[in-house]
């Protein structure tokens, strides 16, 4: 960008040269009116393509700024996760105009993600179909990954039989009380999020926990306990875990609806306010967009 952009600045000055000097010879202009038209019309565009490319740098070292001053920690990516899940049940139109998925990138930013997080791509012919059969992150994007998730910080996606059903759930790791507790008083500043417990049958791999009819969708299941420490041998017969979960009647509790993409609660709401007579209440929030503040407050 800054060699195309040094060019054109180059060529621009050619221009101006020619425009304001005038081409003549003894006095007499030798070029055809029409031509200078033409001249100071190609000025114009390449001054529009200057100009346009400064903003867009302008814009990204701003960028650059605000992400210096952006300090999440491992909880605000595990609560950012889980309130981007419940916006996708909740607010499904919204998050599906404000959420960017693959098939909203352009050829150009694809082959820039693929060049950028991915190390190695797997093909494999099926029948006269070539399909894609394992793609291999690079270690600076898995490590860090695994880390977090290890740490309980951060979900996978996992196979589960509730009752007499066949899903999936979001799985996360255990983490101790205290920071479970903080996450969720985070969570209700936004939707009525419902704790219980569940045990877990090893044998039989299996949970009976009844979702499918009272309405209620599981927002992320983590164990009660640090098992990996408790049961490394997985010897015990069951396991005491936590869900998280949200309601059918249950909607988005702030006013402004952006905020549930833009922001985050922070770390000073462990507390939730109930009262009979629903009132603003000031929420504090962190941003999740780089050029916000850290911090703000919302109603």
């Amino acid at each position: 960008m800054f060699t195309s952009t040094l060019k054109n600045l180059y060529y621009i000055a050619i221009l101006e040269n020619e425009i304001y000097k005038g081409d003549f010879v003894h006095g007499k202009r030798t070029k055809n009116p029409t031509y200078y038209e033409d001249v100071v019309k190609e000025y114009n565009e390449e001054k529009h393509i200057v100009e346009k490319t400064i903003v867009e740098l302008e814009e990204k070292l701003n960028i650059t700024d605000c992400t210096e001053e952006l300090k999440f920690t491992p909880k605000d990516i595990l609560l950012k996760r889980d309130i981007d899940f419940i916006n996708k049940i909740k607010l499904d139109k919204e998050y599906q105009e404000k959420t960017k998925t693959w098939k909203d990138y352009t050829r150009e930013e694809k082959a820039d993600l693929i060049m950028r997080y991915v190390e190695d791509i797997e093909l494999t012919l099926v029948g006269n179909e070539v399909s894609l059969k394992q793609i291999y992150f690079r270690d600076s994007i898995c490590k860090p990954c695994q880390e977090l998730y290890d740490k309980g910080y951060i979900d996978i996606t996992k196979p589960m039989i509730l009752g007499n059903v066949l899903g999936s759930v979001r799985f996360s790791n255990y983490l101790p009380d205290e920071e479970v507790c903080e996450i969720i008083m985070r969570l209700q500043q936004y939707y009525d999020v419902h704790f219980t417990e569940a045990t877990y049958y090893l044998q039989k791999q299996m949970f009976y926990f009844n979702f499918a009819e009272d309405n209620s969708a599981i927002v992320r299941v983590f164990p009660l306990e640090d098992y990996y420490k408790l049961d490394p041998n997985n010897k015990m017969e069951k396991y005491r875990f936590g869900i998280l979960y949200i309601n059918d009647e249950d909607k988005f509790e702030m006013q402004d609806i952006d905020t549930a993409f833009d922001y985050i609660p922070d770390e000073s709401n462990d507390s939730v306010i109930y009262m009979k007579e629903p009132v603003p209440i000031s929420v504090g929030v962190k941003s999740v967009k780089f050029c916000e503040d850290n911090t703000e407050e919302k109603n």
